[in-house]
């Protein structure tokens, strides 16, 4: 465990520091977030965030290269390297469309290339836990590798709608990942918690611990397409790199066969529910009223809640509340008791509930 805090805490100190300069970059270059319709913020705003990101994971790939044991990953395997390489690339894509805002192919052809980066790198789906675990052909793998860095990618996009939302989202969707991937891997035969997974879940934990005190409400940079981007590529890649590694009938404790099957399928989905559902209520919302899907509206799941009378903060703490309740819940499958489990998601159900609920007192803001 010494080696993961070495990694995070590098990361989001390395993270923390490159940002403050990485705002004055923003100033230089013209990467200025304007007050539109759709935004809640009433200044404009730098943005180019993803940049010191970058830089505190880049920084964390180089401490772990040299560590003990997972600089052996490093040794035996090419993969953390590609996906320094595909978080380079994406993040450069991010930042151009932060400076000169992109047309939707230009960065969906971007997104494509940096899944495919990765997968030529060894990050890829090599088998899925279905009936066990099936091997499909690898030109069907590599697609999928694709899809689910182009997804991962625009979800997090998607999500990015207040000050802090999308950071503190990911921290707690790859903490979720870095305790299930860590106690997943006790199971290996041989034991081995340093994996492709685990790494970059504790990088990524870095990275948004050192930028949210910067992007906490009132931000004072946002971290742009360049941050959401690189967040969602890199939980893509630990996703990636774990599933497929889990054998259903022997890797996971589980209180069930059927719970063994689910969960290494069940998992990485729930950890990322909540910008997944804002990206396909948003393309149903918009295909409805006979709009393009990637056009930007006002009805994210953040705005809905400011609508009905929650502050910034209070709305961004309830969204995180929603996405620390799927993430841990799926996970706590896993490893505790079914009625334990339950119980404890019933009583966190009830708690975000009341918590979403209009504030007593508070009138509507919507028209």
């Amino acid at each position: 465990m010494r080696e993961f805090l070495m990694v995070l805490l590098t990361a989001a100190v390395v993270t923390y520091l490159a940002t403050p300069l990485v705002r004055r970059l923003a100033l230089v270059v013209g990467a200025i977030t304007p007050v539109r319709d759709r935004d809640v913020h009433a200044t404009p705003v730098p943005r180019l965030g993803g940049v010191a990101m970058l830089v505190g994971f880049a920084a964390a790939v180089v401490l772990g290269s040299q560590l003990p044991y997972h600089g052996q990953l490093f040794d035996s395997s090419p993969q953390l390297y590609g996906v320094l390489a595909a978080a380079a690339l994406i993040t450069l894509l991010g930042a151009l469309d932060d400076v000169r805002d992109l047309d939707w192919a230009t960065k969906l052809a971007g997104q494509v290339v940096a899944g495919a980066v990765m997968a030529f790198f060894g990050v890829q789906l090599l088998s899925l836990p279905i009936a066990g675990v099936t091997v499909l052909p690898e030109p069907v793998m590599v697609t999928l590798t694709v899809l689910v860095v182009v997804v991962s990618t625009n979800a997090v996009n998607f999500i990015d709608g207040l000050d802090g939302l999308a950071a503190g989202v990911v921290l707690i969707a790859a903490s979720a990942f870095f305790g299930w991937s860590y106690l997943v891997s006790t199971n290996f035969d041989p034991p081995n918690v340093f994996s492709t997974a685990t790494f970059i879940s504790a990088a990524l934990m870095g990275v948004c611990l050192g930028f949210l005190p910067h992007n906490f409400h009132p931000a004072r940079l946002f971290m742009g397409d360049a941050g959401a981007l690189l967040l969602g590529l890199l939980l893509a890649a630990a996703t990636i790199s774990m599933t497929g590694s889990v054998d259903p009938s022997s890797s996971v404790a589980t209180a069930s066969a059927v719970t063994a099957i689910l969960l290494p399928l069940l998992i990485p989905v729930a950890i990322m529910a909540l910008p997944f559902l804002d990206i396909v209520l948003a393309v149903l919302r918009r295909t409805r009223a006979g709009q393009l899907p990637w056009k930007p509206d006002r009805g994210h799941l953040h705005h809905r809640l400011l609508d009905i009378g929650h502050s910034h903060r209070r709305a961004v703490v309830v969204l995180y509340l929603w996405s620390g309740l799927i993430a841990v819940g799926a996970v706590s499958f896993a490893y505790l008791p079914v009625w334990v489990s339950v119980l404890g998601i019933l009583l966190l159900l009830g708690l975000a509930i009341g918590l979403t609920r209009r504030p007593e007192g508070v009138p509507s803001r919507a028209a």
